[in-house]
């Protein structure tokens, strides 16, 4: 049994559960870590040019996964998730300019090099948003904060946009947590609660992290499976 406390922001009102995470035999669930700074064993890759190489794009070095972010791409685990806690780590390459990126999951494979799949935003000014791209189905429900729009590249777009920045200056690290549980998103950013989607279609998935714009850096990247 868990105590929950209530955290009311605007908009939203979210249960944090004060217990440890426990898996179905009341065990305390175990962490995973998805980057482990040496290579990227057990991660695979699509990118809207075929021609250009993984290591091109997506390289370890001094611990972290550094990522060019071009041409347009994701980075993803050769293992399914449907529900968990989700720990990432970024930063924005000190000395340039903040571009896009973003961490996808429950994305469907063989969908493309930006695929229908959840998103949580990374993009610089919009870190937190919760999208479904190429029509991945999130429910309005009357959720506050709703929008939906169409792209180009990244066709009907749907979603949650967050509720306050938590971005620190672009050259810093920083923290993003976000919590899955069947249709339900929850995201902070560097400790703040900045999110929370609700009507998230249930289905196993990859995680990813994208190439789109803007060099990139990810460090501690760990997974807690629920």
């Amino acid at each position: 049994m868990s105590t929950t406390t209530w955290l009311r922001i605007p908009g939203m009102m979210v249960g944090l559960a004060l217990a440890a995470i426990v898996n179905a035999a009341g065990e305390p669930a175990k962490g995973v870590a998805l980057l482990n700074g040496q290579n990227l064993d057990g991660w695979t890759h699509v990118l809207a040019d075929p021609s250009v190489a993984r290591e091109a794009v997506w390289s370890v070095r001094d611990g972290m996964l550094v990522c060019t972010g071009t041409p347009i791409g994701v980075l993803y685990t050769e293992k399914d998730y449907t529900n968990f806690s989700l720990v990432v780590e970024y930063r924005w390459a000190p000395g340039t300019k903040p571009g896009n990126s973003g961490i996808m999951s429950r994305m469907i494979r063989g969908t493309g090099a930006l695929p229908r799949t959840v998103e949580v935003q990374l993009g610089h000014g919009n870190a937190g948003d919760v999208m479904g791209l190429q029509g991945y189905p999130i429910a309005n429900g009357g959720q506050p904060r709703w929008f939906e729009r169409e792209s180009k590249v990244a066709g009907r777009i749907n979603g949650v946009k967050k509720a306050l920045d938590a971005e620190k200056p672009p050259g810093e690290w920083n923290r993003v947590e976000i919590d899955v549980r069947d249709g339900n998103y929850t995201v902070r950013v560097n400790g703040q609660l900045v999110n929370e989607a609700s009507g998230v279609e249930v289905r196993p998935g990859p995680i990813g992290l994208q190439s789109e714009g803007g060099e990139i850096h990810f460090r501690n990247v760990m997974l807690t499976p629920r």
